[in-house]
């Protein structure tokens, strides 16, 4: 889930002198604008990025723990029109340079809207998927018009400036409609196939988006929040004009994505949960959003609503003021309960937090580990960003003379972390054998860090305080060092383990001669000169990554930039390498 937070741009804070604010640090970017900031609770900037005029907002922004910023920009070659088009992603580093600058946009797709970095790296993105009107009649659609529908890529960054789309999942997949029974997609009951979007439903309205001269077209779904969910391997999304939200599996192959069948759920790439206007599948029911954005799970950590649903409701709150509308979904495994021919439950949501602005769309919320929640609201002319508690009582407080989508909150530990690793001369010896164990600290955030260090072992013998020790385990024994920055009181671990064997059953060598080429290497490298052997690739920590036998040509390109190490062993030796992977 995304556990990061945006807030607004700067003219008023206020802040409540006995609240119990959450974290430290929001990141916020005005759609448009060429500045990302983040500040304090107190309101001071700590830190400012400039981005280029050709790299304006386009919609989020997120800081990744480390020191990236994962942002979306409006690239100025795009050439379908519709809400929220941005068709350009960024890593920006923590010194402003830009690690990753990739586009994606042709006459059929953009990116638009709302994105969600994931934890193995990769970013799930919003994009639109332009349909012909000759598409859309065969599909079943009574409006013969032009359609913007959606899809969902994951994209693998590679290198400076390149992409792979290694996972993708498209709504015109996932059709049905009761209009022509001599076309795609045709039921006898849109009621009783909830997990199809009617494409009959919406169609004839939506905002028209300006397609080539002379045509007509609608733009129908419109997503603008999208979330994932690790745990479940499954995705939220929002649509402004359907005004629902939607569950689907992303542990499918996108060749499931596209079917019926298969992923944990077995349903491949259909709807597994919709909700908050059942009209829309032909339901009995109220329908509760009035233009919904910023959909996502509330994390788990939550005291009040763990692993909840929660939405902006732009216009359906008391007096048509934006609400945060939080629902408890009927879970069932990797599925959601439904009676067929019925509307989702619950049929009213769990809980809702009323604002006091009116909103003109766009907005976010995100729900806090102390029970506080974040409200980022777009209003006319301003955005507001609230914390308040559980009451609703306002513990801080932001306007924006612009447009902000979007306002994450952080921690100041996951701002400005510790990056430790601990590597060692050897990780297996023989009895009686020395060890150096050396520790590489940095904290990209600070200026002149000065870090303590304090030591610790399994089995209990071993402590210290240095940078660097040598030791002379007896048995096998984890070494743990524990590093704090003096300047931010911020901590981190690492620990390696040390395999000692009796001596003389084994020759830890130095004379041996591994060969392993390239070196540095992307992740993919040869060993020459063994056969008959097991390996490991471990992290500076010592941790396991993968291991095998008697492979010479291995692929670890999954790995981000930096230095790994590999254990060779044969019945004669055991021998460890120190890589390099630089992407």
């Amino acid at each position: 889930m995304k556990k990061l937070f945006l807030v607004l741009i700067a003219f008023c804070v206020g802040v409540s002198l006995f609240a119990q604010q959450w974290g430290l640090y929001t990141l916020y970017s005005e759609t448009g604008s060429t500045k990302t900031y983040l500040v304090d609770t107190a309101g001071n900037t700590y830190k400012t990025w400039t981005h280029a005029n050709s790299y304006k907002t386009g919609y989020g922004a997120y800081l990744v723990e480390g020191d990236t910023l994962v942002r979306s920009y409006q690239y100025s070659g795009t050439s379908i029109n519709g809400g929220g088009i941005s068709g350009g992603l960024q890593k920006v580093t923590w010194d402003g340079t830009i690690a990753w600058d990739w586009t994606y946009s042709s006459d059929n797709y953009v990116l638009h809207h709302d994105i969600c970095p994931l934890p193995n790296g990769n970013i799930l993105c919003i994009c639109y998927d332009k349909k012909s009107s000759t598409e859309a009649t065969q599909a079943g659609c009574s409006n013969s018009s032009e359609i913007l529908s959606e899809k969902i890529i994951e994209v693998k960054p590679i290198g400076t400036n390149s992409g792979v789309v290694v996972w993708e999942w498209y709504a015109w997949d996932h059709l049905c409609q009761d209009y022509n029974s001599s076309k795609d997609n045709y039921v006898s009951s849109i009621v009783n196939n909830p997990q199809l979007f009617n494409i009959n439903y919406g169609t004839e309205g939506g905002f028209p988006f300006r397609p080539p001269p002379g045509t007509d077209g609608v733009d129908w779904i419109h997503m603008n929040g999208i979330d994932y969910n690790a745990e479940l391997d499954q995705i939220v999304f929002s649509s402004h004009y359907l005004n629902e939200i939607y569950i689907i599996d992303h542990s499918t192959t996108t060749a499931e994505a596209a079917g019926h069948t298969g992923g944990n759920s077995g349903k491949g790439g259909d709807l597994l949960f919709r909700w908050g206007n059942p009209e829309a599948y032909e339901a009995s029911g109220s329908t509760n959003f009035d233009v919904v954005h910023d959909a996502h799970w509330v994390p788990s950590d939550n005291p009040d609503f763990p692993s909840y649903l929660a939405a902006i409701n732009n216009e359906g709150g008391d007096n048509g003021k934006a609400s945060v509308d939080i629902v408890n979904p009927p879970i069932d495994g990797y599925n959601y309960d439904i009676t067929i021919g019925q509307a989702y439950q619950p049929s009213a949501y769990t809980h809702r937090l009323n604002s006091t602005y009116t909103s003109i769309g766009q907005s976010s919320s995100e729900q806090l580990p102390n029970g506080n929640m974040l409200m980022c609201i777009v209003s006319s002319g301003a955005t507001y960003i609230n914390e308040v508690d559980s009451d609703g009582n306002s513990l801080w407080s932001k306007v924006a003379s612009g447009s902000v989508p979007q306002a994450h909150r952080y921690e100041k530990c996951f701002v400005r972390p510790v990056l430790v690793s601990l590597s060692a001369s050897q990780y297996q010896i023989s009895d009686g054998e020395s060890v150096s164990l050396d520790v590489n600290a940095t904290a990209i955030t600070e200026t002149n860090p000065t870090f303590l260090y304090s030591w610790s072992s399994t089995p209990d013998g071993f402590s210290g305080s240095l940078d660097s020790h040598t030791v002379m385990p007896e048995v096998t024994t984890t070494y743990s060092v524990t590093v704090t920055n003096e300047q931010s009181g911020c901590t981190n671990q690492a620990s390696v383990t040390i395999d000692v064997n009796p001596l003389g059953t084994y020759d830890v060598s130095s004379d041996v001669n591994v060969n392993i080429f390239p070196n540095p290497n992307d992740g993919r490298f040869t060993m020459n000169g063994i056969s008959d052997f097991t390996y490991s690739v471990l992290s500076t920590g010592g941790k396991v990554i993968c291991s095998g036998a008697n492979q010479n040509e291995l692929d670890v390109s999954f790995l981000p930039t930096g230095v790994y190490y590999v254990k060779i062993a044969t019945k004669d030796f055991v021998k460890t390498e120190k890589i390099i992977i630089i992407k």
